[in-house]
């Protein structure tokens, strides 16, 4: 006897077997439907306030669990989601926008429906710009195959994807349907073998080599194999500010984030200086390398992606990054014995233990958020840090455990961490978010707050208020960098909920985040108030290199 279910819960099912127990989103007529087959599965529906907050947080979700969910109704509901998908493709996050549309036969009957913008494909054309496949529900006999195609890409390559789904389809029957297979990437061993002798040789020969962990040993879940790869071989890593944390930052042989020019001098000094530049995953963005064209010299590296390797100025095809580093693994690399460095961890110990005295009524700065800052985190933490100060300043921090920072490092999309939190709670409910966030991201997406309180999450955020978009002000200040002042500690009273603290000096900001730690049954927010010009150390490195562009006649 043949299996049966409908289009609908054949997906909700296929989405369940790959591990998400989540959708957010923002129900619309055209969507209701499969909005009511979710409430009777197993998925939670995760209502937020606005679509692309519920994007961001399908996003972080992703990041953590392996894949993420948003279900929207059609265009009004949908393009407010490209956005958040575009960064999901640039930064390569697998999520699955699901979005509901007129149904088949009544789009034969009129040509113009609610919500249509040019034709009823137009959404559909605007979504395959940002994602790595795509589809329309609207063949019965090609549902099951279409579904399986769409969310096995997602998975394969870490990357967003969009199903579209007609109204008319939700509840009709299909037979026979099967559980999602994500088949392997295949791998050329002849290819392999040549690339991984000539890999040994140059690593074996090498002075000085360096590893840069890059964001997709995260994204596919590479990171015990090149644990075990660094344990073997002793050679020192860093990452970038898109990997920030993709290994434990604690650990002996990490040295620190690489942001090229951007960066501190030590870490650029060793990369850049390296005979032997391994990278692992690594997307070689203005940012992650500091604004810098060609920060190391192409003839002293080793590249390998899910996409490409490369060795020196010889290219490989088919080789996958796992099989890659696995070869590696098993092979004769020798081991590194040189002491040349000096652990992330150490430096940051030497740092406390010289800062380590501050007075209470000292006025609090942006520098000592993060100094303070680094001394509650835990391995209970996660931080998610939204772009500006936030992120940059964040990247200083030292991250106990691996993949505990999120944020848009490629992209940039202001707004992202306060819907984040949210998805970040959901995808691993045993980790407390650390939100760090200025006044002008706040005031896109802050709204979230509200859908925070309603499922009664307890992230701690920490507002950085300086009067406006402070990166732009360093870059080219004018009026268009001022926002309209909110007094964002009391959101809590209009919302009737949570705890709330505006710090003035280290001394208070150090009593709200020791009231903020203890107390975990609701959230919290901090509004440090800081001088309009005020910003880090690490802040002000990046802008003397972005504001030369900025001007650029």
């Amino acid at each position: 006897m043949e299996l049966t279910t409908t289009v609908g819960e054949y997906l909700i099912n296929q989405l369940y077997s790959l591990k998400v127990r989540h959708v957010f989103g923002i129900p619309g007529d055209y969507v209701l439907g499969f909005y009511d087959q979710l409430v009777k599965s197993k998925i939670k529906i995760v209502n937020t306030c606005d679509e692309q907050g519920a994007g961001f947080a399908a996003d972080a979700y992703a990041r953590i669990n392996g894949l993420g969910a948003v279900c929207v109704t059609y265009c009004v509901g949908g393009l407010k989601l490209l956005n958040s998908t575009a960064q999901a493709y640039a930064e390569k996050s697998p999520v699955v926008i699901i979005s509901g549309s007129p149904g088949i036969h009544e789009r034969k009957k009129s040509s113009l429906l609610h919500h249509k913008i040019r034709d009823y494909d137009t959404q559909y054309n605007l979504f395959r710009e940002v994602t790595i496949a795509s589809t329309i529900l609207n063949d019965i006999e090609m549902i099951s195959s279409e579904i399986e195609r769409v969310l096995s890409a997602a998975v394969r390559y870490s990357m967003p994807v969009y199903i579209e789904l007609p109204r008319d389809m939700v509840y009709k029957v299909i037979t026979s349907p099967r559980e999602c297979i994500i088949p392997d990437l295949k791998t050329n061993h002849n290819a392999l073998k040549e690339a991984t002798e000539e890999s040994i040789s140059m690593i074996n020969s090498s002075i000085k080599p360096v590893i840069v962990a890059g964001v997709e040993i995260q994204r596919f879940g590479l990171q015990n194999i090149l644990l075990k790869l660094l344990d073997k071989t002793g050679i020192p890593f860093v990452s970038t500010p898109l990997s920030k944390s993709v290994i434990r930052e604690n650990h002996p042989l990490y040295l620190g984030v690489y942001e090229g020019a951007m960066g501190f001098n030590n870490v650029r000094d060793l990369v850049e200086s390296s005979d032997c530049v391994i990278m692992f995953g690594t997307f070689m963005t203005d940012i992650d390398f500091g604004n810098s064209p060609t920060p190391v010299e192409q003839g002293k590296t080793i590249n390998a992606t899910s996409s490409d390797l490369s060795i020196r100025y010889h290219n490989y095809e088919d080789i996958s990054l796992r099989d890659f580093l696995l070869s590696l693994l098993d092979s004769n690399l020798l081991k590194n014995k040189k002491n040349y460095i000096k652990s992330f961890a150490s430096l940051k110990q030497e740092t406390y233990l010289s800062n380590h005295k501050k007075n209470d009524n000292q006025k609090i700065t942006a520098n000592l958020i993060f100094q303070i800052l680094d001394n509650y985190l835990t391995s209970k933490h996660i931080i998610i840090s939204d772009v500006g100060d936030s992120l940059f300043g964040g990247l200083d921090l030292l991250i106990k455990k691996g993949t505990e920072f999120l944020c848009p490092a490629y992209y940039l999309s202001m707004g992202f961490a306060i819907p984040a939190a949210i998805g970040a709670q959901f995808a691993n409910e045993r980790l407390r978010p650390i939100v760090l966030v200025g006044d002008g991201a706040f005031q896109m997406t802050g709204v979230e707050i509200s859908t925070i309180a309603k499922f009664k999450l307890n992230p701690i955020i920490v507002l950085l208020n300086n009067d406006g978009y402070r990166t732009e002000r360093t870059i080219l200040d004018g009026k268009f960098n001022d926002l309209y002042p909110w007094k964002y500690h009391r959101i809590t009273q209009m919302l009737n909920n949570g705890k709330s603290y505006f710090v003035k000096t280290v001394g208070q900001f150090v009593t709200a985040l020791e009231k903020c730690n203890d107390d975990i049954q609701n959230f919290s927010l901090i509004e440090v108030s800081l001088e309009r010009f005020d910003s880090t150390d690490a802040l002000q490195r990046i802008t003397k290199s972005l504001s030369k562009k900025a001007t650029i006649k």
